[in-house]
């Protein structure tokens, strides 16, 4: 609990600046595919700035807080005009097929990207964005992963701008993801 107090504290103070407020790079390389098997890389995400969270469909742990609070942040987005693309990179290949991520996204949000591949592909884009997923255990629907729990802001180039706690609300993520995204 000490951990997750000190997480929203820092959280709450992320200011809005021109560089990453990490000391590494993040982003990188990525061939996948969505859920129509349309291959996807990092050139995807150029166009729009995009809420981007490593987790998987089914996961009944953080995924069922982060997967609802970035679609609620992008729909205040909207409501602002400023339009977000919401994606999601799993970390479950063998349930997330293009065809259960073509059923699955919507549920989440009606423009979510949703991204899968070999293991291989997956391990590549999660290196790029410094997420690390394991299996740790197995229950009646499958393997239960451990993964990253933060939601990252791209800009329309797809370059990382900061991390968002799914901790924090909607409001909030929305209220930070703007002083990033719209310059004065």
């Amino acid at each position: 609990m000490r951990a997750l107090a000190i997480i929203m504290a820092l959280a709450a103070t992320i200011p809005a600046q021109a560089e990453s407020p990490l000391p590494f790079d993040i982003g990188g390389p990525f061939n996948l595919v969505d859920q129509f098997g349309k291959k996807r890389t990092e050139a995807s995400l150029v166009g729009s700035p995009s809420l981007l969270f490593f987790g998987y469909a089914e996961c009944q742990a953080i995924c069922t807080v982060a997967l609802p609070r970035m679609a609620e942040t992008i729909d205040l987005l909207d409501a602002k005009g400023v339009e977000v693309r919401p994606v999601l990179v799993t970390v479950d290949p063998v349930r997330d097929t293009p065809k259960s991520l073509r059923k699955a996204a919507p549920r989440i949000h009606s423009r979510l990207l949703a991204l899968t591949g070999d293991e291989t592909a997956l391990a590549a884009a999660r290196k790029a964005y410094g997420v690390e997923s394991e299996q740790i255990g197995e229950d009646i629907e499958g393997p239960l992963y451990a993964h990253g729990s933060f939601i990252y802001l791209l800009d329309a180039e797809g370059e990382f701008l900061t991390l968002l706690p799914p901790v924090l609300g909607s409001e909030r993520m929305a209220e930070i993801a703007t002083k990033y995204l719209i310059k004065n």
